[in-house]
């Protein structure tokens, strides 16, 4: 962990500039460019929330920031991975020619999708007071919980990353392991749509622990309990732990594959 933090700092200014160029990379030849950053997440608002609050009937005051309030994290966290996964391999003539810690590649795929996130809570933050949702102080917790996800993406991303270099299936099959996740996941639903008596299936999944908090304090205007918050950063330091040391493990071979 000294090793990553050591390396992350000494490196960050790479990092930014990576950051900075895959973003660009996104949006080229786009019209509305970083504008996208806040289109996106409010054109996919309004399709969900017809789905689900007109259609299929989730009877929620405020349907659209109660779906939001998760959705965008979720949506950094998805990106993230869909990134870092390709981190190593699309980089290769680089990793051949520069003596670069490997890290920074995948870091750089978390920030730029870290700044999409930031940018996409600004709908959110203009929805909420026009569709007449309280304006909760627990907003000022968010960092907590943004923190939380930040590591265990990373951790994530480290993983999927390293995998991918000596399996380039794992691209592929992440995909559909995300789209499973997402549905499994209490996003676009409540937890309590669901019989109690399954409710201990779903809280094996480590990212509802991360999320929650995002949804108690946009929606509820809550702080999720001191054992909630714990759990959260296990999972996400559990998740780097797993992830950095495969990568760190494996990092050197990586020449020899892309």
């Amino acid at each position: 962990m000294l090793d990553l933090i050591r390396n992350t700092y000494r490196y960050r200014e790479l990092i930014w500039a990576l950051a900075l160029k895959e973003l660009k990379i996104r949006y080229k030849r786009s019209v509305l460019g970083f504008a996208w950053a806040l289109l996106n997440p409010a054109l996919l608002m309004v399709v969900l929330t017809l789905v689900f609050s007109t259609l299929l009937r989730f009877n929620l005051p405020h349907y659209a920031i109660f779906l939001l309030s998760v959705l965008l994290p979720w949506t950094f966290f998805s990106q993230s991975l869909s990134y870092a996964v390709e981190a190593i391999v699309t980089n290769g003539d680089l990793i051949k020619k520069v003596a670069v810690p490997k890290l920074v590649f995948p870091t750089a795929a978390l920030v730029s999708n870290l700044i999409n996130l930031l940018l996409s809570m600004i709908p959110l933050a203009i929805l909420v007071p026009l569709m007449g949702h309280p304006f909760y102080w627990t907003w000022a917790y968010l960092p907590v919980p943004l923190l939380a996800l930040g590591i265990f993406t990373l951790g994530m991303s480290f993983f999927f990353a390293v995998a991918n270099v000596f399996y380039r299936d794992v691209s592929h099959i992440l995909q559909i392991v995300l789209s499973a996740w997402f549905y499994l996941t209490p996003i676009i639903y409540p937890l309590d749509a669901i019989p109690a008596r399954y409710h201990w299936l779903f809280k094996l999944n480590p990212i509802i622990y991360v999320i929650n908090g995002f949804r108690l304090a946009v929606y509820y205007g809550q702080l999720p309990q001191a054992p909630s918050i714990a759990a959260s950063f296990l999972c996400a330091f559990i998740s780097l732990f797993i992830g950095y040391t495969l990568f760190r493990k494996y990092q050197d071979s990586f020449v020899f594959y892309v």
